[in-house]
């Protein structure tokens, strides 16, 4: 049985429809992303990649929209623990929100440096952030997936600490983020 926690300790709709539609998205880009590189050349591979640019830049526009509603909106307060926990837990969320614009825009930047334009669904080209410089877009592109890397293993100690707190310590904070009634 878990514990029921007051209508404040829970984050609002938005603030969770924001979290779980992002985890999907990025979970999805990830999975998308290890597996196309792995491809030969073929149409199913440029398809693979262009759907992970879409998802990227769509990544990238729902992210500032959940820090856009993350700084009008008051978070619940933080539960009573350990001072490191407090801090290890907003370590790992300033570090995982910093990636979620860092890994789009550095793949936007190796895109372009590469010289392939992202055209979002297909319909919607953007700007290229850099002129095409065939040797910048090497350098740049082994900086995506280490971020990516990076993200997968903080998305990994996130979801440790949220089943350490649900199971372990038992303190109903898997709650403030689970869909349905406020």
């Amino acid at each position: 049985m878990s514990p029921t926690l007051p209508r404040t300790a829970r984050y609002d709709n938005v603030a969770i429809a924001f979290h779980w539609l992002l985890a999907l998205m990025i979970i999805g880009a990830f999975i998308v992303g290890t597996y196309m590189t792995g491809l030969p050349f073929s149409m199913q591979r440029l398809k693979l990649y262009n759907w992970h640019k879409w998802a990227g830049m769509t990544i990238l526009a729902l992210s500032a929209l959940r820090l856009l509603w993350r700084l009008t909106h008051r978070p619940p307060a933080e539960p009573a623990g350990p001072h490191w926990q407090q801090v290890a837990a907003k370590t790992v969320h300033r570090l995982m929100y910093l990636l979620f614009f860092a890994i789009p825009l550095v793949g936007w930047a190796y895109s372009s440096a590469a010289g392939f334009q992202v055209v979002v669904f297909g319909v919607l080209p953007l700007p290229n952030l850099l002129d095409t410089d065939k040797a910048l877009a090497e350098s740049i592109k082994p900086w995506h997936g280490w971020l990516a890397w990076a993200l997968a293993a903080l998305v990994v100690l996130h979801v440790a600490a949220g089943l350490k707190h649900h199971f372990v310590d038992r303190d109903g904070l898997l709650h403030r983020m689970r869909p349905g009634r406020a």
